[in-house]
């Protein structure tokens, strides 16, 4: 694809985008002007707009985050490409390669020096598998991490429920009726979920939802526990995989990459919960919060089965491949 930093303007075009020389190359354009048939446009044409809709606005010196399709079209006008072309005729040469420069999506860049390592042991995990060796029936692996901050919001007016033609009616306006933080742990094998409210985060809430986990069978009595978490103060380091082997000497502690969260099943589960319980979020009281988010628990575990996990080792080997290829230096 042609770059525009490099493309010279056309000294005179015609409404295909087509010069005087383009003209007599491509003689069913004329012949289909001078007929009020809508103009074809030369390959080169194509090209070049397709090339516009690759760049990001701010090398086009275009105040816009995004483009659109309008403003592409006013763009390829404005750069001289075309005298004139319609919005469909601009959808379909994009649609022809999925070109969507409006839309977007947010990503995330390894920031771990050890990534590849630490990734691939959790992957490992997930498919039962410790240092090239298979687990045991007495060893399980558990996912476990903090979903901070969930506000009970105690709406001004009453919800309404839903109607013929209407949907459920929420009113925007809300009292603060305080905040929880829910931790919660998912044996990734057993489909078994734990969790428990506190006021706040921090060692001792975090020591409370292990106490809740290995005081039990199977946990108690297990070979060994794998608690994968995250590098929050409450469980980072090596300070934290004494603290807790100290106190069950069958656990071990297993971190994730540093800003690496969607290696952690827990999100998953958090996920659903956050769109089956705590959206809309209407509650009035914190107590009344607790109460559902702990009650949606005993019912999401009597149809749970273990989520389909199909990102492996191999996969992760492409996308690193895939990232060093395309030059990206993983962020301090």
């Amino acid at each position: 694809m042609s770059s525009l930093l490099g493309w010279t303007r056309p000294a005179k075009l015609s409404a295909n985008g087509a010069n005087a020389l383009l003209s007599r190359g491509f003689p069913a354009s004329s012949r289909n002007l001078g007929a009020g048939a809508p103009p074809t446009f030369p390959p080169s044409v194509v090209v070049q707009v397709k090339a516009l809709a690759c760049e990001l606005p701010h090398r086009l010196q275009l105040p816009l985050s995004r483009l659109s399709l309008s403003e592409i079209r006013r763009e390829v006008i404005t750069q001289g490409l075309v005298a004139e072309i319609s919005g469909t005729t601009l959808w379909r040469w994009l649609s022809t390669d999925a070109l969507r420069p409006w839309r977007h999506r947010s990503w995330i860049f390894p920031r771990d020096p050890d990534f590849a390592t630490k990734a691939g042991r959790i992957l490992d995990l997930y498919d039962r598998v410790w240092q090239g060796r298979p687990l045991n029936s007495r060893e399980f692996v558990i996912s476990a991490d903090e979903k901070s901050s969930i506000q009970a919001r105690r709406r001004k007016q009453p919800t309404l429920a839903p109607a013929p033609g209407r949907c459920t009616r929420v009113e925007h306006e809300y009292f603060r009726e305080g905040a929880w933080t829910y931790l919660a742990a998912w044996d990734v094998h057993r489909a078994k979920v734990f969790g428990r409210c506190e006021r706040k985060s921090g060692i001792a809430p975090v020591d409370r939802l292990i106490q809740e986990v290995m005081s039990q069978q199977p946990y108690k009595s297990a070979r060994r526990v794998f608690w994968i978490m995250d590098n929050c103060s409450a469980h980072r380091g090596q300070r934290a995989v004494d603290r807790l082997r100290s106190q069950w000497p069958n656990l071990l502690l297993v971190h994730t990459p540093v800003h690496a969260s969607w290696l952690n099943q827990i999100e998953i589960y958090f996920s659903i919960v956050q769109r089956k319980v705590l959206t809309p979020n209407d509650f009035h009281s914190l107590q009344e919060l607790e109460q559902r988010l702990l009650a949606f628990q005993r019912r999401y575990e009597e149809t749970a089965s273990p989520f389909q996990w199909t990102f492996t080792r191999k996969d992760l080997a492409i996308l690193l491949a895939k990232i060093e290829d395309k030059g990206f230096a993983s962020a301090a």
